[in-house]
């Protein structure tokens, strides 16, 4: 059984557009394309730690929108929202005995070392988004097709040492529901970790809002992470960027999207990182990849 002061507990600490934004929606002016049907305009709002879509009548709590999106019961949705945000749940146990799959990196690894792009996702790339082809290249990025024909682009997730750690799967398709999927036991934390082994002292080191912001980065020339969430910043990442901003002596740079959790990830970060320098977005932008990409027209 679930404590409730374990659930008051993740209900306090989660808003509910932080917690979507990790399930993989994008909330824009408390807004996104709801997730439970095929949606063409944002037709699910948020208020009050609530969500409700106007279309299909989805609706709930932060709870019921974890459960329906992963398709997990009550007690396995708490717990996966504890492990994104740090929450330590005392009396949570989960029901099945054995401990949950390790992400099987074999698995994935061929697809990435021999990479294709569909034209799907050449479009995505290089049309909309104007990426440059060596940072696809240095990204390892692929694509595939599932068994309904859906285009998927896929992100890999490697850790400083080079080892896969996470795959990130995201729909092509239009108006394509889910939008994003990832492999059991993928651990995507800090995206783009190599680039950190050819920092030098004194670099200049960008940290971006999710993969395709730190696609644009890169493209522009700059050395550049991603922090998969706006809303939940992990501890291993915090230490990982206070030992480079000690031992390299880094000056950080972020163009945080044009909402308040980008804003609230901003904040977050200059608490443990004062050297973080904020740079506005030009009206009209709601991130730098679409900043980048309309530069590229």
């Amino acid at each position: 059984m679930m404590d409730k002061f374990d659930i008051q507990k993740l209900r306090d600490a989660l808003p509910i557009e932080g917690v979507a934004e990790r399930l993989g929606l994008r909330v824009v002016r408390h807004r996104c394309l709801c997730p439970f049907h095929d949606d063409h305009t944002p037709s699910m709002t948020f208020r009050n730690g609530k969500f409700k879509c106007w279309s299909c009548g989805a609706s709930g709590d932060v709870f019921t929108l974890a459960e329906k999106v992963l398709g997990k019961n009550f007690a396995d949705s708490c717990k996966w929202l504890a492990d994104e945000s740090n929450i330590i749940l005392t009396e949570y146990k989960p029901k099945e005995e054995l401990p949950p799959r390790a992400f099987d990196a074999s698995r994935y690894e061929p697809f990435f070392s021999r990479p294709w792009l569909s034209d799907e996702a050449r479009r995505f790339l290089f049309q909309e988004r104007g990426i440059d082809p060596r940072v696809v290249g240095w990204c390892r990025l692929t694509s595939f097709r599932d068994r309904r024909g859906t285009p998927w682009l896929q992100t890999p997730y490697y850790n400083m040492q080079g080892q896969l750690t996470g795959v990130q799967s995201r729909n092509l398709a239009q108006g394509g529901s889910p939008r994003f999927l990832f492999p059991q036991g993928s651990v995507c934390t800090i995206y783009n970790q190599p680039v950190l082994n050819r920092l030098r002292p004194g670099d200049e080191l960008w940290i971006t809002e999710g993969c395709s912001d730190c696609w644009a980065m890169l493209s522009s020339g700059c050395k550049a992470i991603a922090i998969p969430s706006a809303t939940l910043l992990g501890r291993k990442d915090v230490q990982l960027l206070t030992r480079l901003a000690d031992s390299h002596g880094l000056t950080f740079h972020m163009y945080p999207d044009r909402d308040e959790p980008g804003e609230r990830l901003f904040l977050q970060l200059r608490q443990v990182l004062p050297s973080l320098e904020h740079h506005q977005l030009p009206p009209g932008c709601k991130d730098f990849g679409e900043y980048f990409a309309r530069s590229k027209l």
